[in-house]
């Protein structure tokens, strides 16, 4: 049995926070992360760990759009409460995220036994890395990225939702999956990008809190999971004020080449003997 140490915590925290909303896949950076700290990837105590860490980065979004959250969260009451305030666009909005989050929460406590278990590989995770860089590619190529915030439809936030479940394969990256999608559907990628954020919050708490029933304390101690936390909390609220400035003005492809390195690398690692799946 594996343990979790405080530097495992750090450099965990470090992965999380880093990769969380970039495009390259959070969990599979950690599988990658636990491997070669010498964890058992496929220990649900493991998987539940970093499930866990995941709270810092959603409490850096909450930090860093906390005025836009106390916005939406106001215009939603006054909706419930009066007709007029259901004319508002953040009341909309608001909604918009309730919906596109729901196909996550459905697939991901349905699918729970796959998820921690088979697909907890380093060959999927390495398909996934090569395999999703082509749609990235393709989606920012094709899109037009006609639409804004405000031209937003419940069909098409549904449909991003939908796809945020494929980053439910480790490799395949949750805000990959959904500015991908937003692009193909011609949204463009700052908007595509801010909704990923939103839906994140949602999906990622409710993972977080219900994988706490299976962290083990023969595993990881309460102070492993502060440390992780935490680390993962500083260093994700810096990478959200990146990625939003560099979104503004540059392509999702950039990320594709890192992807398919990463990716092709840890094939030859695995092929060789190098690294073990699991």
């Amino acid at each position: 049995m594996s343990t979790i140490g405080y530097l495992d915590a750090a450099v965990l925290g470090v992965v999380e926070g880093l990769t969380e909303f970039l495009p390259v896949s959070s969990t599979g950076h950690l599988t990658i992360a636990g491997k070669a700290l010498g964890l058992r990837i496929d220990d649900p105590a493991v998987t539940a760990y970093t499930a866990f860490i995941q709270v810092g980065a959603i409490a850096a979004t909450f930090l860093y759009f906390w005025r836009d959250i106390v916005r939406l969260a106001a215009a939603w009451g006054r909706g419930v409460a009066s007709p007029q305030g259901r004319e508002h666009p953040d009341y909309r909005f608001a909604w918009y995220v309730v919906a596109g989050s729901v196909p996550i929460g459905i697939v991901g406590f349905a699918a729970r036994g796959l998820i921690t278990g088979p697909l907890r590989s380093l060959w999927v995770v390495a398909g996934a890395l090569v395999v999703w860089s082509g749609v990235m590619y393709v989606a920012e190529k094709r899109s037009r990225q006609k639409y804004d915030e405000a031209d937003l439809t419940l069909r098409q936030v549904l449909t991003i939702g939908i796809v945020q479940c494929v980053a439910l394969v480790p490799g395949v990256s949750r805000s990959g999956a959904t500015i991908s999608a937003g692009l193909l559907l011609d949204v463009n990628r700052v908007t595509a990008t801010r909704l990923s954020f939103f839906l994140a919050i949602p999906a990622l708490t409710a993972a977080g809190l219900y994988e706490l029933k299976d962290l083990d304390p023969d595993v990881v101690t309460l102070g492993p999971i502060v440390v992780g936390t935490l680390v993962s909390f500083g260093v994700a609220y810096a990478s959200i004020a990146w990625l939003l400035r560099f979104v503004a003005s540059h392509p999702i492809t950039v990320f594709v080449g890192y992807r398919v390195v990463l990716g092709l690398v840890l094939v030859g690692l695995l092929a060789s003997g190098v690294m073990t799946a699991t």
